[in-house]
């Protein structure tokens, strides 16, 4: 039977990942439960369990003194020396009393004691096993959804991922399959708690290194990140290695290692740029796409002033203010934008007025436009005068209404020649048709 019984707990420890000695501790712990339950709580025991034969012996434990006060857990001296002669005031003896039956009871009270140190110990077990794993990647099973609070089965435990650690638009439903960050191990009475996140800038810095072998192993450093969850974010990457370019390595061929990332995020817009220890090099870098003209930097007040373009003053800033909100996230110095007329005055007033200006000249030149079409047709009209007889004999009415006294002076001479050249051109085809008719 102790055969059995070993054998038994070498199962226990495959099924439940326990060790095998604190599995026999929580048993020897509710072996001592049951021996008070059925013989008394007033006694001093104790359980040992051979770990090779699985001998269980109960050895009851009594201080040895002068005077005996409390029979159950003192002896006399005179009565331990008789055991032991070199026992001495203040040592303690052990009887062995291990009963032949505990009863139903003590039985029933031994295994409640044996599943309760088990189910601590697992738990014990998954606590140092996240809290240690805090910060990592995980993936799991959506097991159940209650009030947009997500249940994942990570296997041997569970996980939380409540509504405020999805970004807008997340979707999920059982059985889907979902990665998460751990962001925080918790004891409870119920176990272990794992809240999970998605909105963590540590869940893109993990996927990522997924992704970028070259982050993995050390090559290329993610130095921060800025995150807007669902929206956008910023990474800042570095590199000592000069034959390799950490942008690049990030952004992957046609762009498939970065794609996969915002895949997995659901479309989320990622800008990667290069870090710099230099500020005005790395707030330049920042901003990206716009790009900055001249950086001031105030290192006492840890602020720099930024001068860009008057054209991508807008870019700099981003839609409401997201981009140069992410970049003083990102590079942890505090940023003002200013446009070019802003920051140095000139030309400010002269680009307003030219605005004004030039909308005042544009609709001068559309009506002006419509007039000159008007008179540049007049103007054509003599040139097919000349065309029109050596093209069709059709246009020879038209050649009297426009060549009167009206036209402008300015072109007498053009006026006239056509009409001779007409004259002396159109008189033999006419003779010609009447000797024919």
């Amino acid at each position: 039977m102790n055969s059995d019984f070993i054998k038994a707990i070498d199962d226990l420890v495959k099924e439940k990942g326990i060790s095998k000695d604190v599995l026999i501790e929580a048993i020897e712990s509710a072996l001592v439960s049951a021996y008070k339950k059925n013989y008394g709580t007033s006694q001093n025991v104790r359980v040992s369990i051979d770990r090779e034969s699985g001998d269980v012996m109960v050895l009851m434990q009594r201080d040895v003194v002068e005077e005996v006060e409390d029979e159950f857990t003192q002896v006399s001296l005179a009565d331990a020396l008789e055991i032991d002669p070199r026992y001495e005031v203040g040592d303690v003896v052990e009887y062995q009393v291990t009963p032949k039956d505990f009863g139903r009871i003590a039985a029933q009270t031994a295994k409640q004691v044996v599943v309760q140190r088990i189910r601590e110990a697992e738990r014990g077990m998954i606590f140092d096993n996240y809290i240690s794993r805090q910060g990592d990647l995980v993936t799991g099973v959506v097991q159940r959804i209650s009030n947009e609070t997500i249940f994942v089965n990570m296997g041997n435990t569970e996980g939380i991922l409540v509504a405020g650690e999805r970004a807008a638009g997340e979707r999920y439903r059982v059985n889907d399959r979902i990665k998460a960050y751990i962001m925080d191990v918790r004891k409870s009475t119920k176990g272990p708690q794992i809240f999970l996140s998605r909105t963590h800038p540590g869940f893109v810095e993990r996927l990522f290194e997924l992704e970028v072998p070259e982050i993995e192993d050390g090559t290329v450093e993610i130095r921060s990140i800025a995150r807007e969850a669902g929206s956008r974010t910023k990474i800042a990457v570095y590199t000592d290695d000069e034959n390799v370019d950490p942008v690049g390595a990030c952004v992957g061929t046609g762009g498939s290692r970065v794609r996969n990332v915002v895949d997995e995020l659901f479309g989320e817009k990622i800008d990667i740029t290069t870090w710099d220890e230099d500020p005005r090099v790395l707030i330049k870098n920042v901003l990206s796409p716009a790009k900055a003209e001249e950086v001031i930097v105030d290192e006492e007040e840890n602020a720099a002033t930024v001068v860009v373009p008057d054209y991508q003053l807008s870019l700099a800033i981003g839609k409401e203010g997201q981009n140069v909100r992410l970049a003083a996230k990102l590079c942890g110095w505090k940023i003002d934008i200013k446009s070019h007329s802003q920051y140095f005055g000139d030309g400010e007033d002269d680009y307003e007025e030219y605005e004004e200006g030039e909308y005042e000249e544009y609709d001068d030149e559309i009506e002006y436009e419509e007039d000159d079409i008007e008179y540049v047709e007049t103007e054509e009209e003599p040139e097919s005068v000349e065309e029109a007889p050596e093209d069709e004999e059709d246009a020879e009415p038209e050649e009297e209404p426009e060549a009167d006294d009206e036209e402008t002076e300015e072109e007498p001479e053009a006026e006239e020649a056509p009409e001779e050249d007409t004259g002396d051109e159109a008189a033999p085809e006419d003779g010609g048709d009447k000797v024919e008719g």
